[in-house]
């Protein structure tokens, strides 16, 4: 089967041009850092605590997904307009839920995830407790 000489120029100006469309980012900061190396710094601490919502196991600072492209280059802007890390990621927080955050806040939806290992750290002290009196009384 021979393949028409049109069909392959066509795909060979298709392939690029998707290739250039998938590397530009509409995002400015998502892979340039900022003047300041302080406020870099500042926004670099931030995205690693924040979690990829395409990658899931990432931070937005490791993750090459569009989405983390696009919240690098939102942290950074708004660090350089002056607002504090702790908004940025509270504004983050409300737009995409608590699970945008790898450092999650302790509220009404999310406390029994803080309780259950005290709770179970408890439960095993006593379980062991009785185990070990158990054992001496014999």
């Amino acid at each position: 089967m021979r393949i028409p000489g049109a069909f392959l120029f066509a795909l060979a100006l298709l392939v690029p041009a998707a290739h250039a469309q998938e590397e530009q980012s509409t995002a400015p900061f998502a892979y340039r850092q900022l003047d300041d190396p302080a406020k870099e710094q500042e926004a670099r601490a931030l995205m690693e605590t924040l979690r990829c919502l395409q990658c899931q196991g990432q931070s937005i600072a490791d993750s090459d997904a569009p989405i983390a492209g696009s919240m690098r280059s939102l942290v950074r802007e708004r660090i350089a307009a002056g607002e504090q890390p702790e908004a940025i990621r509270s504004w983050l927080v409300e737009r995409y839920g608590d699970y945008v955050s790898y450092a999650p806040q302790l509220t009404t939806l999310t406390w029994p995830l803080f309780a259950a290992p005290i709770f179970l750290l408890g439960l095993a002290v006593l379980l062991l407790r009785k185990r070990f009196r158990r054992g001496d009384a014999e």
